[in-house]
């Protein structure tokens, strides 16, 4: 068995990071401007959500994305909230959260994240 760090990543995988950390900053500027205006200021726990799901999709981000990739699960409550963003208006999060949970499951992927996590 080839180690993870000496295997190379899937490119789904890439994706996935990638994409979680497009939708967090995405995230994380809804949320700042809906704060900015005045209904947003009298909603701030719902507009405050947005933002910090934004910071969670970038600490995973990072995680998914860093060289060798260190031992890291599948985050599928992540894309679940990523889709829950539509209720806030933002489609690109909602979209980000469907492909990565059709990317979890890719044969490939999946093999990549038990290879991962597996005790040495």
């Amino acid at each position: 068995m080839v180690a993870p760090s000496d295997r190379q990543r899937p490119p789904l995988l890439n994706a996935i990071g990638v994409m979680t950390l497009l939708s967090g900053i995405v995230n994380i500027v809804w949320g700042v401007v809906a704060l900015t205006n005045f209904i947003g200021l009298l909603c701030a726990p719902v507009t405050i959500l947005p933002v910090v799901l934004g910071g969670f999709e970038i600490a995973y981000a990072g995680r998914v994305l860093l060289k060798p990739l260190r031992p890291v699960r599948p985050a599928r409550v992540l894309a679940v909230f990523e889709l829950l963003c539509l209720l806030f208006g933002n489609v690109f999060s909602s979209m980000v959260g469907i492909l990565s949970l059709v990317f979890y499951h890719d044969t490939a992927v999946r093999e990549y994240f038990a290879e991962s996590t597996a005790p040495a």
